[in-house]
């Protein structure tokens, strides 16, 4: 259960899917699926949706690589959270979005995976969100060329260590696209 009081709903948050951040990612199109999805579900069943969308010196705001993917729709009553950092909460408004909407349980996609996921994932659990990752919805470009494990190992990985996540009074867990329950309560 969340460590925050009166924070009895739940939201989904869209972390990055913007065109510079995902035109080489790993599986692209089966998670730009999955999130609609999930966005269509969270709609129909009054659940806020939440964008993120980062800019820096190397995704420049208003860019065409900054803006989202074509295939995801924002609606204007929708937060749109601009970030800098990894952490969708550092230094930006989402903790008052949440707040205002009395949010004490996140469900998280996005890209990428072994940056911003896990900086936000990490950053909701420690400020006291039950933080849930949908498992078939994030993604991330292949890295191997600078060291790292490929797209899919790094993906497989995070939903491991995160299916197993929790602190006192809080719990993380990784579902897929067909088991998310929003509805479900903060446990």
């Amino acid at each position: 259960m969340t460590t925050l009081q009166n924070r009895p709903s739940t939201a989904l948050l869209v972390i990055d899917m913007q065109k510079g951040v995902v035109a080489e990612a790993h599986d692209r199109d089966r998670v730009i699926g999955n999130i609609n999805q999930l966005v269509q579900r969270a709609r129909n069943e009054s659940v806020p949706v939440i964008w993120v969308q980062h800019s820096d010196e190397g995704l420049v705001a208003d860019s065409e690589e900054w803006q989202y993917v074509d295939e995801l729709t924002r609606h204007d009553e929708e937060p749109l959270v601009h970030k800098h950092f990894g952490d969708s909460f550092e230094d930006t408004d989402l903790e008052a979005i949440l707040a205002d909407r009395r949010v004490g349980r996140l469900v998280v996609t996005g890209a990428q995976t072994d940056a911003c996921i896990r900086s936000t994932l990490h950053g909701a659990l420690v400020r006291g969100y039950d933080t849930v990752l949908v498992g078939d919805a994030h993604t991330t470009e292949d890295l191997s060329a600078y060291g790292a494990p490929g797209p899919d190992m790094v993906i497989a990985h995070t939903n491991l260590y995160w299916k197993y996540q929790s602190a006192p009074g809080r719990t993380g867990g990784t579902v897929e696209t067909a088991d998310v329950d929003f509805s479900a309560p903060a446990s």
